[in-house]
């Protein structure tokens, strides 16, 4: 196999144009993420929306980075209290009950930390930080006197026995799946404990077009389907109809399912169906080396990273955007893999990287994405999937607000790496499109 897990590049440019920017798509797991010339979409080539998915039991849950973080009163009342987009109809005290039953289930081990803006959950205990985060984490204690914290990810991958399934065992490539069910995914979950109700029908290879709508009744009573493999029509009807297929997918299909009473898409009453698209702005941030500690090293793969929650627009009021962000990243020491890009040649270059590289330290924001209109999907009329399904366009680009937070992003990092003592700080600000983070939200 040449060049072993970087993937045949024409195959990729052809199939996966846009899925390949995923930094878990490469040739092991390119199996889970969609062909895209199978499922296109469109936008404008000035304003790129990286749409990444995965179409297959299992869905996107299969490849994600496993970070779950509650959302807090900070979240649900920014709305109101800064005047940007509409108050939420819920508080923190009405989805916290759901919260503990979604971790008890899930199994998300992490660290209690008592703040107000991330609020504690039922948690399994934490997995370890290494030498290097050690060092961080004081040293951001200590400078910030309680304003910044560092601590462990919290992650849904169990570190104990939880549910019949075993705790990791730091194999490293979630990405590709997980045999011992230990991170969570609907495959080794959710579906074996529907299936164990009896009352569970799967039925793969199916591509839903859109919500059938009992016009006399006025509900969804059913949905549309089409067999990948056959091309047959199907139809199948329920009592009750959920729309599980994540934030887009779910737009489409609303919009794909007009009726005389709503001719612009199910449910579409208020004209707000397909607008309001955010992703976290992901990029800014800063890298360096932490001296010393060459006695000591990583064991094994650790699924997992440092989290510095939002500190941000939190007490103290920031006149230069609004709402916040926060970093995950983590420290671990160079292997022989930083070969790849070190000057030398066989047995010279080869008993180099015997020895273990430098410590190196990273810190990567994520931030809020404020809801604008502008920011929207919609039917593309002249672009169809492989099964004739109309595809969505899309419009959304970052504002001065994103990049504000991008920018301060990579200052408060680079604040965090100098009180360290961190070498060679980098700080950056990577331009990553919308829709890479992944975390689509809106628009339904």
């Amino acid at each position: 196999m040449h060049f072993r897990g970087k993937g045949d590049r024409k195959a990729l440019e052809r199939d996966q144009f846009i899925q390949r920017h995923c930094y878990a798509c490469d040739e092991y797991s390119g199996k889970f993420f969609v062909n895209d010339r199978e499922n296109p979409y469109s936008f404008d080539p000035a304003k790129p929306f990286h749409w990444i998915r995965g179409r297959q039991v299992g869905g996107r849950s299969i490849m994600w980075g496993r970070q779950v973080y509650r959302w807090s009163d900070l979240d649900f009342e920014a709305n109101a209290k800064d005047g940007f987009g509409t108050d939420w109809p819920i508080r923190y005290a009405d989805i916290a009950p759901w919260y503990d039953h979604v971790e008890r289930t899930v199994g998300v081990s992490g660290e209690k930390l008592g703040l107000p803006q991330l609020p504690d959950g039922q948690f399994l205990p934490p997995m370890a930080l290494t030498c290097a985060e050690q060092v961080v984490q004081a040293a951001v204690a200590k400078r910030f006197g309680g304003e910044r914290v560092l601590t462990i990810g919290r992650v849904a991958v169990i570190t104990v026995p939880h549910g019949g399934r075993a705790a990791c065992h730091y194999c490293g490539p979630c990405e590709r799946g997980c045999v011992t069910r230990s991170y969570f995914n609907s495959i080794g979950v959710t579906l074996p404990l529907a299936q164990a109700t009896g009352r569970l029908t799967l039925r793969p290879f199916s591509v839903v077009e859109g919500v059938i709508y009992d016009e006399k009744r006025d509900r969804a009573v059913g949905v549309r389907v089409i067999d990948a493999q056959t091309r047959e029509a199907l139809e199948f009807h329920a009592r009750v109809i959920f729309l599980c297929a994540s934030t887009l997918e779910s737009t489409r299909l609303l919009l794909n399912s007009k009726t005389a009473r709503f001719p612009t898409g199910l449910a579409n009453s208020s004209g707000e169906l397909g607008k309001n698209l955010m992703d976290h702005c992901m990029g800014g941030g800063a890298r360096g080396i932490i001296p010393g500690m060459e006695d000591r090293t990583v064991h094994g793969r650790r699924p997992n990273g440092i989290y510095v929650p939002r500190f941000r627009n939190v007490t103290t009021p920031s006149p230069a955007f609004l709402r916040g962000y926060g970093f995950q990243g983590g420290g671990g020491r160079e292997g022989w893999g930083r070969g790849e890009s070190m000057p030398g040649f066989g047995p010279e270059l080869k008993h180099a990287l015997r020895k273990p590289g430098p410590w190196h330290f990273s810190l990567y924001g994520f931030g809020e994405c404020l809801p604008r209109p502008t920011n929207y999907v919609e039917l593309d009329p002249d672009t169809k999937d492989a099964w004739g399904v109309p595809s969505l366009r899309i419009h959304c680009e970052w504002s001065d607000n994103e990049r504000k937070l991008l920018q301060d992003m990579s200052v408060s990092a680079a604040e965090m790496l100098d009180a360290a003592g961190a070498q060679d700080v980098e700080p950056f600000v990577d331009n990553n499109p919308p829709g890479l983070t992944i975390h689509e939200m809106g628009t339904a």
